[in-house]
């Protein structure tokens, strides 16, 4: 999410979008005075970490590679530049900064996935001015064999919706038909959008709803073996069973509390999921996924570590952003006052 919501836009739409600002970061600023942040000392790998790598102060999206077992991809959200960040899990160490090229400048970077034949895909998709984009963009690059500092070259394709421009922060690539879904962000609840059966860099690449998902999402991941899809929000999250795309609840997510939870990922083996939050060393909290996720990698996603003995564990880093009856109680109230002054806009 850029912090420099209103950019472009008239006297009245600043002063409404200053208002929900300064009430997210009331919010954030709670949930800061209770939540610990995870370190890389604390929990090792899929265990959780903390990213340190200073140039990485808005990670806004998060990518488990099946490539090289406990690397994360990860990016800033705006006012950065086109890169990938590779990060050690085991150290909170970025070991790679990839540059892209072939793709203009991007505007707003708030999601990355992997899909089949360690295939990045990145998307450029969201859109602080509620619909003022008329097309978004999706990058799609390979994924390195060797983690190096390098340029590489990916191909960009432009995005709109049959119903509409809209917000954007989740984007998805099922790990076995390498389809692209896009989830839109709304306050009271987006909707699955689907991408055509194979993206095409001539023309406009239509995305079409398909499902509703009852929350206001942040970030979304599939689990290895494509049978799960797991959405988050800022304060909650909903696992689905994927049903060939026709989305069935299965129930809520365990996330933790974030200064500003904005990424989800599982880990390659499915036994975890992964939230991050935005900030300097920000903290990446692994959570146990649901039962079934599936620890299977799909055909070219290449090695994993873990097994399905460790999905069993208990969370290092959970334990660090647990709070109190009272701390929530606290929080509830800032969120029913952020909901007041958004409709008040």
């Amino acid at each position: 999410m850029r912090r420099p919501f209103a950019r472009r836009a008239g006297a009245a739409r600043r002063a409404g979008v200053t208002s929900r600002a300064g009430a997210l970061l009331a919010v954030t600023l709670l949930v800061g005075a209770f939540a610990v942040p995870a370190s890389a000392a604390e929990g090792k790998g899929d265990q959780g970490f903390t990213i340190e790598d200073p140039r990485i102060t808005e990670s806004s999206g998060l990518a488990a590679s099946r490539q090289h077992p406990g690397i994360y991809w990860t990016h800033n959200d705006s006012d950065d530049g086109p890169y990938l960040y590779a990060v050690d899990s085991a150290t909170g160490k970025t070991v790679a900064r990839l540059t892209l090229t072939g793709v203009g400048t991007p505007r707003d970077v708030e999601a990355v996935s992997i899909g089949p034949d360690n295939q990045i895909y990145v998307g450029d998709i969201g859109d602080n001015l509620g619909g003022g984009w008329q097309y978004v963009w999706v990058y799609r690059l390979p994924e390195p064999k060797t983690l190096t500092d390098r340029t590489v070259r990916a191909t960009q394709y432009v995005v709109t919706y049959a119903d509409g421009a809209r917000d954007a922060e989740s984007l998805v690539v099922h790990p076995r038909t390498g389809r692209v879904y896009i989830i839109d962000k709304n306050e009271d609840g987006g909707h699955l959008y689907e991408g055509p059966a194979t993206l095409s860099t001539q023309g406009k690449n239509v995305f079409r709803r398909t499902a509703a998902v009852d929350l206001w999402a942040t970030d979304a991941a599939f689990s290895p073996d494509g049978t799960r899809l797991a959405v988050r929000g800022y304060f909650g999250g909903i696992s689905y069973d994927w049903n060939d795309g026709d989305i069935k609840r299965e129930g809520r997510l365990d996330v933790p509390l974030q200064r500003q939870g904005e990424s989800l990922s599982y880990s390659a083996d499915g036994s975890k999921l992964m939230y991050g939050s935005e900030g300097s060393e920000s903290s990446v909290v692994a959570e146990d996924a649901p039962a079934g996720s599936g620890s299977k990698s799909p055909s070219g996603g290449g090695s994993s570590e873990g097994s399905s003995s460790e999905a069993s564990g208990s969370s290092a880093a959970s334990g660090n952003v647990r709070i109190g009856a009272l701390a929530l109680a606290a929080v509830a109230a800032a969120v029913f006052g952020l909901r007041r002054l958004l409709r008040r806009d």
